[in-house]
């Protein structure tokens, strides 16, 4: 009796945890569509705040629920708009650190599932979101990049209309991007916490 009446708990428990993981991530998905130039930043670089419904998501569901949020949002971005020029290595780059941001964050949160917890893995979390953009972006995006929108030159080049003094691409990210990263993952990390709360209950099902 206790086996059957355990079974179909899990089961619809299963099936709700599904629905509302496809849920975010169709809301991931529009988000990440509704980017915005940033200002002091070149064109080709936007804002998206779709990393606050994957943590919504790692935070209410578990880590796994989260990524696997981030990965629908930029399969679906593939399907739709196709590989392009760059072979999709936007939507990789993005999958990569916000997997990674969401991750962090999420299984630090789940140690002790505090409001001051809650701020330490986000914080946490975003650094490690921004500390790992550097390499991927200098080593893997920013090479098919200039192969993509005609070379190096022309790339530095929107660098130098910010700022002039800016001599090659590696300080074109620690000037810009960086900082850009940071900000992004401190932003989406704030609305997040502010709305977790009185979300959770949705989130998880209960009334």
């Amino acid at each position: 009796m206790t086996s059957d009446s355990t079974m179909p708990r899990n089961k619809t428990f299963t099936t709700r945890k599904m629905v509302t993981v496809a849920m975010l991530s169709a809301i991931a998905t529009v988000i990440y569509y509704l980017d915005f130039p940033v200002p002091l930043m070149p064109g080709f670089i936007k804002l998206d705040l779709s990393n606050v419904i994957s943590l919504l998501a790692g935070f209410s569901m578990g880590p796994i629920a989260g990524v696997i949020v981030c990965l629908i949002k930029n399969v679906i971005q593939l399907i739709i708009k196709g590989l392009g020029t760059t072979m999709g290595i936007g939507n990789i780059f993005d999958f990569v650190t916000s997997a990674a941001f969401v991750l962090t964050a999420s299984v630090i949160y789940h140690k002790k599932k505090t409001r001051k917890n809650a701020i330490i893995s986000c914080i946490i979390g975003t650094l490690v979101f921004t500390v790992i953009s550097l390499p991927l972006n200098y080593f893997i995006v920013y090479p098919i990049y200039f192969k993509a929108f005609g070379g190096e030159a022309a790339i530095l080049g929107m660098y130098q209309q910010i700022m002039g003094s800016v001599k090659n691409i590696f300080s074109a990210l620690c000037i810009f991007n960086l900082p850009f990263t940071f900000v992004k993952g401190i932003i989406c990390a704030l609305v997040t916490i502010l709305i977790y709360k009185p979300l959770s209950p949705i989130l998880k099902g209960k009334d």
